[in-house]
């Protein structure tokens, strides 16, 4: 049976939700992740896009050892070329290469001819081959592109040395049956489609990506382009987990294997994404949301419990959902919390930074009496904060509510160095709060987004809050998380003031969305 490869590109097209741009070290951390999964390729980001962009690229290059690390680039010869230096340390580097084919972006955008596409695109694949054997080329807009000048495109970069060859419905415009006809008809009409693997990329703006993808799958794709938890540009783009599972549940009809994939990693890497841009999960998404295995019915809990099957198409531990609690507390050492943290799958980049992380540990352990592995999560979020750029940090706070009377913040903030203080009113303990802080630093920044989710269950829970703040056209996401919701609240507004302070995030990062 045909193996399905699993191209990931949450890095780069996953990033391109506005708000989710991701730092190196969280780049870093998320491709570690699909690594533990065994996704065949990771897309780390555009080179060409900023300096930023380029050093993360190096820097999952330079972690990655089983996975391929892919670089994304126009079909122009300075992209490839920046490419080709990020994936330098790569033990296994592709270069993936695009120029629009639809004659509305060629007219429009492009302002080229056929014929001036057609040679762009083999020299750019040629040149690529410079760096490296593994070339993926994309049609970009090839939904809404002729079929004959597909054939024609497709035909010429592959006789130039590209062997994936992805054709993305880059707008979400395809329907199910109509784009598993066009992969089908490609790979017949294309004379030397069998030296090449036919991808696809699906974007959700319909609601059909996934479908989409499992289409083409159907009809002689081994490549699907995806994400985590459908993360992407304007809807987002087919959900990896999803597509994992449809073919993994379906074995009845589907000609390939996904059997390289650990589903187990797939929650955890879920929630690890979820966490570092923002994006929560909504309870009753599909394989990864809160509510995936859970029945209220009557009916659904009686099937269940005289037979899984009966309500249950796939085993909830068999994608990452475990009932695990680990046995720390406050007499817990450092060995036992750097332990059960690398099982998780995360490291420590200095001692400096453990016992930071100890110290958070400590301290919510004299708050909760069981500590769950998503506190951990949170606490390691929290505790990988870049310190060099934070010019803001909280000191104390003191919060009046009361019935009838109006809330008042009293915040304490060390900006610079320099110990500041302010009180002030709001409609409500957070609004209170965050006027308090905003008073002392005045950034000017516009609330975006205010999102509070409870980490584990329970009245002593942990509430992660997520601040989206947006200045000058840059937006950054801020985290927070306390037993104190109040507190996560005024922790997430200065983590996301500190960004935007120090200019960290970068504008939106693609100049041509494939």
């Amino acid at each position: 049976m045909d193996r399905l490869i699993l191209f990931d590109t949450t890095l780069r097209d996953g990033e391109q939700s506005p708000g989710a741009s991701m730092t190196r070290e969280e780049k870093v951390r998320i491709a570690r992740a699909l690594e533990r999964m065994h996704v065949d390729v990771i897309e780390a980001g555009f080179p060409i896009a900023s300096p930023g962009d380029f050093e993360a690229v190096r820097a999952v290059a330079e972690t990655v050892r089983e996975s391929t690390v892919c670089g994304l680039a126009r079909a122009l010869q300075r992209d490839i070329d920046r490419a080709g230096e990020a994936l330098q340390p790569a033990a296994r580097a592709r270069i993936h290469t695009f120029i629009a084919t639809s004659p509305i972006h060629m007219e429009r955008k492009l302002r080229m001819s056929p014929d001036q596409v057609v040679e762009q695109a083999v020299a750019a694949v040629k040149h690529a081959r410079r760096y490296t054997d593994d070339v993926e080329f994309s049609p970009e807009d090839a939904g809404r592109s002729e079929v004959d000048f597909l054939c024609r495109i497709i035909e010429a970069v592959i006789d130039a040395g590209a062997g994936t060859i992805n054709i993305p419905d880059t707008v979400g415009y395809s329907l199910p049956n109509q784009f598993g006809e066009l992969i089908r008809t490609l790979i017949e009409r294309v004379p030397n489609a069998h030296r090449a693997v036919f991808s696809v990329h699906c974007h959700n703006d319909l609601g059909l990506a996934v479908a989409n993808s499992l289409s083409a799958v159907l009809n002689g794709a081994r490549q699907v382009e995806c994400t985590i938890n459908g993360l992407g540009e304007r809807a987002g783009n087919a959900a990896l987990e999803e597509v994992v599972m449809a073919v993994k549940t379906r074995q009845d009809v589907f000609p390939c294997s996904v059997e390289h994939i650990d589903t187990t990693q797939i929650v955890p890497t879920s929630r690890l994404v979820a966490s570092i841009t923002g994006f929560a999960v909504q309870p009753n998404k599909a394989i990864v949301g809160a509510n995936a295995f859970a029945h209220e019915s009557g009916i659904h809990q009686d099937g269940v419990l005289k037979s899984r099957e009966t309500y249950e198409i796939m085993r909830a531990e068999d994608v990452g959902w475990t009932a695990n609690r680990i046995v720390l507390g406050k007499h817990s050492g450092r060995n036992a919390f750097r332990t059960r943290l690398r099982e998780l799958g995360y490291e420590f980049a200095s001692e400096e930074a453990l016992n930071e992380a100890f110290a958070r540990f400590k301290e919510l352990a004299d708050k909760k009496h069981e500590i769950y592995d998503e506190d951990l999560q949170a606490l390691v979020t929290e505790a990988s904060l870049d310190a060099v750029n934070e010019r803001v940090r909280l000191v104390s706070m003191r919060v009046c509510s009361e019935t009838g009377e109006t809330p008042v913040a009293r915040v304490t903030l060390l900006v610079d160095g320099e110990e500041r203080q302010a009180e002030e009113a709001g409609s409500g303990p957070v609004d209170a709060a965050f006027r308090a802080i905003e008073s002392i630093v005045q950034s000017g920044a516009l609330l975006q987004l205010y999102s509070v989710n409870n980490i584990t269950s329970g009245t002593d829970a942990q509430g992660e809050v997520t601040v989206r703040l947006e200045k000058g056209g840059r937006i950054v996401n801020g985290q927070g998380a306390d037993t104190d919701i109040v507190i996560a609240s005024a922790k997430a507004y200065v983590n996301a003031l500190n960004k935007v302070l120090a200019g960290r995030e970068r504008e939106h990062p693609q100049l041509g969305d494939v």
